[in-house]
Protein backbone atom coordinates (compact mmCIF):
# COMPACT_ATOMS: atom_id res chain seq x y z
CA UNK A 1 0.00 0.00 0.00
CA UNK A 2 1.29 3.17 -0.86
CA UNK A 3 1.90 5.53 2.33
CA UNK A 4 1.02 9.26 1.86
CA UNK A 5 4.90 10.02 3.43
CA UNK A 6 6.36 8.03 0.25
CA UNK A 7 4.38 9.28 -3.20
CA UNK A 8 4.41 6.54 -5.35
CA UNK A 9 4.80 9.04 -8.27
CA UNK A 10 1.83 7.58 -10.21
CA UNK A 11 -1.61 8.61 -11.30
CA UNK A 12 -3.49 12.02 -10.86
CA UNK A 13 -3.98 14.23 -9.88
CA UNK A 14 -15.85 25.31 -13.33
CA UNK A 15 -16.21 27.79 -11.12
CA UNK A 16 -14.82 29.40 -8.05
CA UNK A 17 -15.13 31.65 -5.42
CA UNK A 18 -13.26 34.91 -4.58
CA UNK A 19 -12.01 34.63 -1.12
CA UNK A 20 -11.77 37.90 1.08
CA UNK A 21 -8.49 38.56 3.16
CA UNK A 22 -8.27 39.32 7.02
CA UNK A 23 -5.47 40.97 8.45
CA UNK A 24 -2.78 39.25 9.84
CA UNK A 25 -4.02 38.31 13.82
CA UNK A 26 -0.85 38.56 16.41
CA UNK A 27 -2.07 35.22 18.13
CA UNK A 28 -3.63 32.68 16.24
CA UNK A 29 -6.92 31.28 16.74
CA UNK A 30 -7.54 28.19 15.95
CA UNK A 31 -10.11 26.18 14.05
CA UNK A 32 -10.46 22.36 14.07
CA UNK A 33 -12.32 20.28 11.63
CA UNK A 34 -14.19 16.93 12.78
CA UNK A 35 -12.85 13.82 12.49
CA UNK A 36 -14.47 10.91 10.47
CA UNK A 37 -16.39 9.97 13.33
CA UNK A 38 -18.30 13.27 13.66
CA UNK A 39 -15.65 14.17 17.34
CA UNK A 40 -13.68 17.35 16.96
CA UNK A 41 -10.18 17.07 17.19
CA UNK A 42 -7.94 17.91 20.25
CA UNK A 43 -6.91 21.77 19.92
CA UNK A 44 -3.47 22.15 19.03
CA UNK A 45 -1.36 25.96 18.70
CA UNK A 46 -1.02 27.13 14.68
CA UNK A 47 0.74 30.16 16.07
CA UNK A 48 4.30 28.50 14.46
CA UNK A 49 2.07 28.75 10.89
CA UNK A 50 0.94 32.21 11.38
CA UNK A 51 4.08 33.13 11.55
CA UNK A 52 4.82 31.34 8.06
CA UNK A 53 1.37 32.39 7.04
CA UNK A 54 2.85 36.46 7.73
CA UNK A 55 6.15 35.83 5.76
CA UNK A 56 4.76 34.40 2.48
CA UNK A 57 2.62 37.37 2.30
CA UNK A 58 4.96 39.46 0.82
CA UNK A 59 5.05 36.30 -1.59
CA UNK A 60 1.36 36.04 -2.62
CA UNK A 61 2.07 38.42 -6.13
CA UNK A 62 1.90 37.82 -9.90
CA UNK A 63 0.41 34.15 -10.49
CA UNK A 64 0.15 33.89 -6.75
CA UNK A 65 -1.32 37.38 -5.97
CA UNK A 66 -5.01 35.96 -5.33
CA UNK A 67 -2.99 34.05 -2.27
CA UNK A 68 -4.59 34.55 1.24
CA UNK A 69 -2.50 34.24 4.28
CA UNK A 70 -4.31 32.69 7.20
CA UNK A 71 -5.16 35.20 9.56
CA UNK A 72 -6.77 32.41 11.64
CA UNK A 73 -5.32 28.90 10.38
CA UNK A 74 -7.26 26.10 10.29
CA UNK A 75 -6.44 22.96 11.83
CA UNK A 76 -6.84 20.12 8.83
CA UNK A 77 -5.48 17.23 10.22
CA UNK A 78 -8.87 15.59 10.52
CA UNK A 79 -9.35 15.66 6.89
CA UNK A 80 -9.97 11.89 5.52
CA UNK A 81 -9.71 10.66 1.69
CA UNK A 82 -8.89 7.78 -0.42
CA UNK A 83 -5.42 7.70 -1.25
CA UNK A 84 -3.95 6.15 -4.43
CA UNK A 85 -4.63 2.17 -3.48
CA UNK A 86 -8.27 3.47 -2.32
CA UNK A 87 -6.89 3.00 0.84
CA UNK A 88 -8.15 5.74 3.82
CA UNK A 89 -6.09 9.09 4.25
CA UNK A 90 -5.77 11.70 6.65
CA UNK A 91 -4.38 14.89 6.48
CA UNK A 92 -2.23 13.77 9.76
CA UNK A 93 -0.75 10.94 7.92
CA UNK A 94 1.75 13.37 6.23
CA UNK A 95 2.73 15.01 9.20
CA UNK A 96 6.48 16.20 8.85
CA UNK A 97 5.66 17.50 4.82
CA UNK A 98 4.40 20.85 3.81
CA UNK A 99 1.67 19.77 1.27
CA UNK A 100 -0.43 21.56 -1.23
CA UNK A 101 -3.79 20.51 -1.31
CA UNK A 102 -5.60 20.79 -4.20
CA UNK A 103 -9.20 20.37 -4.70
CA UNK A 104 -10.33 19.45 -8.23
CA UNK A 105 -12.75 17.75 -10.80
CA UNK A 106 -13.02 17.03 -14.30
CA UNK A 107 -15.77 18.66 -15.02
CA UNK A 108 -14.18 21.97 -13.29
CA UNK A 109 -12.53 23.78 -16.22
CA UNK A 110 -10.10 25.89 -14.78
CA UNK A 111 -9.09 22.64 -12.69
CA UNK A 112 -8.33 20.84 -15.71
CA UNK A 113 -6.26 24.07 -17.13
CA UNK A 114 -3.82 23.95 -13.98
CA UNK A 115 -3.16 20.27 -13.37
CA UNK A 116 -0.51 20.53 -15.51
CA UNK A 117 1.43 23.39 -13.80
CA UNK A 118 0.43 21.11 -10.02
CA UNK A 119 2.09 18.15 -12.03
CA UNK A 120 5.28 20.13 -12.95
CA UNK A 121 5.26 21.86 -9.48
CA UNK A 122 5.59 18.18 -8.25
CA UNK A 123 8.05 17.23 -10.34
CA UNK A 124 10.47 19.63 -9.44
CA UNK A 125 10.01 20.27 -5.64
CA UNK A 126 8.31 17.21 -4.51
CA UNK A 127 9.86 14.62 -1.98
CA UNK A 128 10.15 13.72 1.88
CA UNK A 129 9.81 17.48 2.58
CA UNK A 130 6.82 18.53 0.27
CA UNK A 131 3.86 16.98 -1.59
CA UNK A 132 1.24 18.26 -3.67
CA UNK A 133 -1.52 16.37 -2.84
CA UNK A 134 -4.69 16.84 -5.51
CA UNK A 135 -8.44 15.22 -4.71
CA UNK A 136 -10.31 14.62 -7.23
CA UNK A 137 -13.80 15.03 -5.99
CA UNK A 138 -15.53 13.68 -9.20
CA UNK A 139 -18.46 11.46 -8.15
CA UNK A 140 -18.02 7.71 -8.81
CA UNK A 141 -14.85 5.37 -8.64
CA UNK A 142 -11.58 6.84 -10.35
CA UNK A 143 -11.66 5.97 -14.08
CA UNK A 144 -13.17 9.53 -14.93
CA UNK A 145 -9.84 11.20 -13.50
CA UNK A 146 -7.37 8.42 -14.53
CA UNK A 147 -8.21 8.37 -17.98
CA UNK A 148 -8.09 12.47 -17.85
CA UNK A 149 -4.77 12.68 -16.47
CA UNK A 150 -3.44 9.71 -18.32
CA UNK A 151 -4.57 11.95 -21.50
CA UNK A 152 -2.65 14.96 -20.63
CA UNK A 153 -0.02 13.16 -19.60
CA UNK A 154 0.08 13.66 -15.76
CA UNK A 155 2.57 11.25 -14.22
CA UNK A 156 3.80 12.98 -11.06
CA UNK A 157 0.98 13.13 -9.03
CA UNK A 158 -1.05 10.44 -7.00
CA UNK A 159 -4.13 10.30 -7.32
CA UNK A 160 -6.61 11.07 -4.15
CA UNK A 161 -9.97 11.11 -4.43
CA UNK A 162 -13.37 11.91 -2.37
CA UNK A 163 -16.15 10.88 -4.31
CA UNK A 164 -18.51 11.98 -1.05
CA UNK A 165 -17.05 15.35 -1.37
CA UNK A 166 -16.95 15.50 2.50
CA UNK A 167 -13.29 17.05 2.22
CA UNK A 168 -15.71 20.33 0.34
CA UNK A 169 -18.39 19.86 2.75
CA UNK A 170 -16.15 20.42 5.90
CA UNK A 171 -14.43 23.12 4.47
CA UNK A 172 -17.16 24.73 3.85
CA UNK A 173 -18.33 24.80 7.34
CA UNK A 174 -15.62 27.04 8.27
CA UNK A 175 -15.71 29.27 5.05
CA UNK A 176 -13.54 27.90 2.82
CA UNK A 177 -13.37 25.92 -0.37
CA UNK A 178 -16.28 27.87 -1.79
CA UNK A 179 -16.00 26.75 -4.98
CA UNK A 180 -13.33 24.65 -7.54
CA UNK A 181 -10.48 24.62 -7.76
CA UNK A 182 -9.65 25.63 -4.24
CA UNK A 183 -5.64 25.08 -3.31
CA UNK A 184 -4.61 25.82 0.30
CA UNK A 185 -1.09 25.37 1.78
CA UNK A 186 -0.92 23.11 4.56
CA UNK A 187 2.80 23.41 7.17
CA UNK A 188 3.76 20.32 8.30
CA UNK A 189 1.71 20.32 11.69
CA UNK A 190 -1.31 20.36 9.48
CA UNK A 191 -2.46 24.00 9.66
CA UNK A 192 -3.91 26.12 7.05
CA UNK A 193 -1.10 28.93 6.01
CA UNK A 194 -2.91 30.33 3.18
CA UNK A 195 -6.11 29.65 0.75
CA UNK A 196 -6.28 30.02 -2.98
CA UNK A 197 -9.45 30.61 -5.09
CA UNK A 198 -9.44 29.55 -8.20
CA UNK A 199 -6.70 28.62 -10.77
CA UNK A 200 -3.06 29.43 -10.57
CA UNK A 201 0.17 28.82 -12.46
CA UNK A 202 1.82 26.58 -10.16
CA UNK A 203 5.08 25.58 -11.64
CA UNK A 204 5.75 29.40 -12.10
CA UNK A 205 8.41 30.88 -10.32
CA UNK A 206 6.39 32.85 -7.85
CA UNK A 207 4.67 29.99 -6.44
CA UNK A 208 7.52 28.42 -5.40
CA UNK A 209 9.21 31.14 -4.19
CA UNK A 210 5.78 31.80 -2.12
CA UNK A 211 6.36 27.48 -0.88
CA UNK A 212 9.64 28.47 -0.06
CA UNK A 213 9.22 31.57 2.01
CA UNK A 214 6.60 28.96 3.80
CA UNK A 215 8.85 26.29 4.20
CA UNK A 216 11.88 28.61 5.45
CA UNK A 217 9.53 30.32 7.66
CA UNK A 218 8.74 26.74 8.76
CA UNK A 219 12.21 25.22 9.59
CA UNK A 220 11.86 23.03 6.57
Amino acid sequence: MTKPTEPAKRSRGGVYAAGVAGALAAVAALYVIAGPDGNIASAKSCSRTLEAASAVKPHAKGEVAAFIPASQPLDLDALVFKGPDGETVQMSDFGGKTVLLNLWATWCAPCRKEMPALDALEADMGGEDFEVVAVNLDRGGPEKPVAFLDEIGVTHLDLYQDSSNDVLKELRKVARATGLPTTILVSPEGCEVGTMYGPAEWASGEAKDLILAARNALGG
